[in-house]
């Protein structure tokens, strides 16, 4: 009786785990962040049902077989939301610029029509993102704004202004880096009324899971050799210290994505947000000394 009490169990779990969607049932998508465990409350030794001595029961699940990769471990399966550009490429290996021109133009499709989150339904164009798909140097802010969501480019208000400004003294033109944001959408404080000035807003936790993937293959696709992240957001999203601006700021780190593999290394620098160097002109000294940072590791030569 006892047994037969077992074998109920394990058949009930077998199949529970089998229903299960293996993104929503396994912590896959931030293998480097921790969650806390909690133990069930122990149920007395005398209720639970007891196996025959000398009986084994054995219980084979359907997906045992299937090992959660680390890191360090060259993934074998693509998202299903992968440019087909991308899958037709070697693995591990760079593309060519021909691929890479196709798998972000697919890619900008893909953004372009995306609803999974709540963004979808009140921008008025998303911004994948722009640039040299050769670029050795790539900038990533935290989203749109006002004029990003009427244009459907990114970084070009005022903070784009000063963007530029950053790219020019760095010896570079906007035309030779790429652009992008973590959320590829408008946040707006107050969605209901879009055509409100300073009505942005840092884009949450859930958007940034949402739209995480889609930054995740640009920089894939681009591979450049320094991504500089513009502000905590963007910092704190693509560095897995989840440490402040202040503590991030100075250092180079080596890159590693939640949901692809770079095909090479790429380091990661945070600086400020041009949109925050126009609020505290007193940091800009501090930003131009991580652009010189960048500068030093790419060789370039400031603009005279």
């Amino acid at each position: 009786m006892a047994q037969d009490s077992l074998r109920r169990l394990a058949s009930d779990l077998k199949n529970f785990l089998a229903a299960q969607d293996e993104d929503e049932f396994i912590l896959t998508a931030a293998p480097k962040r921790a969650a806390a465990v909690v133990s069930p409350k122990r149920q007395p030794a005398d209720s639970l049902p007891q196996m025959p001595e000398g009986e084994t029961l054995t219980v084979e699940f359907a997906r045992a077989h299937q090992r959660i990769p680390s890191a360090s471990e060259p993934q074998t399966e693509l998202p299903a939301n992968t440019p087909a550009a991308v899958q037709a490429a070697k693995p591990g290996a760079v593309m060519t610029s021909s691929q890479k021109t196709a798998a972000l133009a697919e890619l900008a499709e893909t953004i372009k029509n995306c609803t999974r989150c709540p963004l979808g339904a009140t921008r008025i164009h998303a911004v994948p993102g722009e640039g040299n798909v050769e670029a050795e140097l790539m900038f990533v802010g935290e989203g749109p704004g006002f004029d990003e969501d009427r244009q459907g480019r990114p970084f070009v208000g005022r903070a784009g202004q000063l963007l530029d400004k950053m790219i020019a003294a760095m010896g570079l033109a906007r035309e030779q880096v790429f652009i992008a944001n973590i959320a590829k959408c408008h946040p707006m404080t107050d969605p209901l009324h879009p055509e409100k000035h300073g009505n942005d807003r840092a884009p949450n936790a859930g958007e940034i899971a949402c739209c995480r993937k889609y930054i995740e293959q640009q920089i894939a696709i681009i591979c450049p050799k320094i991504v500089v992240a513009l502000g905590g957001v963007a910092a704190k999203a693509l560095i897995a210290d989840a440490k402040s601006l202040s503590a991030l700021r100075g250092k180079f780190y080596d890159l590693h994505l939640d949901s692809v593999t770079l095909p090479r290394p790429v380091q990661i620098l945070a600086t400020f947000h041009p949109a925050a160097l126009l609020r505290n002109p007193g940091w800009k000294k501090d930003a131009w000394l991580d652009l010189q940072m960048v500068m030093a590791k790419l060789g370039l030569k400031s603009a005279k």
